[in-house]
């Protein structure tokens, strides 16, 4: 099956972002329900009414949300956060800090700041953009972490590398706008890529010089630490997000000063109601920006938390997640799903006939690769098979 691609229609920006990544353990989720909670809800002064000014948990605002970027993440291995290193360390640092000793070395927040680039393209499906875009970064040995949502991708790069990877691309013919910051990538590229792989590479060690070398790494890496794809065939996923309120504010970005629409409260309380799951929810990973509706990526049980007309999306279109316990990788690692994901769309060589149509999510210490049910068997064999195919 030919591999040529082109992010033709694809723009990249980068958001206005200092971002930091946590990771929470499972058993210690109930200790930071509510830090979650007011990252959802953020609590405000209320430097306009000097009668209830406590600090008491706002009316949340009519969307769009007022942060860049926020990603709320619960999986069968962790909780991970990702947001504004303002906000963890206002957060989620004194809700780490009341823990014991023994808890409170469990909770990891990145030291180094992210930066995340969002990724609008029409005519890939996202296997295939990230094999155009990863490809150049992990042979550059620049770390990412990878995010799929309902309306867009969104790539989180450390801020140290920005040059970097503003080079890595301009290499493969990307254009970067200085008006608009952002890439586009103008003209069709017809690379025929074997294979696409995420850099785990120790700090330290030399990238590799080619894909194929790369992917060899990343599958030895893989075996040696006995890390090999789990799929719990009873948790099935749902890809949605909250509808355009076309009423509110979200027609007039500027505007925070409208309350929130009978949807918005609707999907606000469905996201409570999703986060306060005892003793935590199976899966549940949503997306915020100051641009887009909520994007979710939620166990279809939790579905009856919301009303049905508040979600976009096909609510009977079940995707089964791939995981990868990542936690005995150093956290500059934890981008290997991106690696994994190429195994499944592009030059697998005999291992499929046909790229598995599947999306992602990298989390602080975890990487999910999410397929149809239909093509679970042919991804788990792929996946199960690559090391010894590329290990030997």
């Amino acid at each position: 099956m030919e591999s040529s691609m082109s992010l033709l229609s694809a723009h990249i920006q980068f958001l206005d972002t200092q971002l930091a990544l946590i990771h929470i353990p499972l058993h210690l989720y109930s200790n930071f329900l509510q830090t979650v909670l007011r990252l959802l809800l953020p609590t405000e002064p209320s430097s306009d009414s000097s009668a209830n000014g406590n600090g008491a948990v706002q009316p949340p605002k009519a969307w769009p949300y007022e942060h860049p970027f926020v990603n709320i993440s619960v999986t069968p291995v962790e909780c991970s956060v990702v947001c504004s290193r303002t906000l963890a360390e206002r957060l989620f640092v004194p809700a780490r800090d009341a823990l014991d000793a023994a808890s409170r070395a469990q909770i990891a927040i990145t030291n180094d700041d992210f930066i995340v680039m969002q990724i609008d393209g029409e005519g890939l499906d996202a296997g295939q953009r990230v094999l155009e875009l990863t490809s150049p970064l992990a042979l550059a040995g620049v770390s990412i972490f990878f995010i799929t949502t309902y309306f867009s991708d969104y790539i989180l790069v450390p801020q140290r590398h920005r040059a970097q990877v503003v080079r890595a691309l301009e290499e493969q013919g990307f254009q970067f706008e200085l008006h608009t910051s952002s890439y586009v990538n103008p003209i069709h590229h017809a690379r025929n890529y074997s294979s696409s792989s995420f850099d785990i590479i120790p700090p330290g060690t030399p990238p590799p010089a080619t894909v194929s070398e790369l992917q060899t790494r990343t599958f030895a890496t893989l075996k040696r630490r006995h890390i090999v794809p789990t799929v719990d065939p009873d948790l099935r996923l749902v890809q949605c997000a909250g509808r355009r309120d076309t009423s509110n504010s979200m027609q007039h970005p500027g505007n925070r000063s409208s309350q929130t629409s009978a949807a918005d409260d609707a999907l606000h309380l469905g996201l409570v109601k999703c986060l306060i799951t005892q003793p935590y929810p199976r899966f549940l990973s949503l997306t915020l920006t100051d641009s887009e509706p909520a994007s979710l990526l939620l166990d279809h049980t939790l579905l009856p938390n919301f009303p049905v007309d508040i979600l976009l999306g096909c609510k009977d279109d079940f995707l089964i997640p791939i995981t990868l316990d990542l936690r005995e990788l150093p956290m500059e690692s934890t981008g290997i799903v991106c690696g994994v994901a190429g195994r499944l769309v592009g030059g697998t060589r005999g291992m499929l006939e046909q790229a598995v149509e599947m999306s992602y999510l990298s989390t602080a210490r975890a990487g999910t690769v999410m397929v149809g049910e239909d093509d679970l068997k042919r991804a788990l064999a792929a996946l199960r098979g690559a090391e010894t195919k590329n290990g030997s």
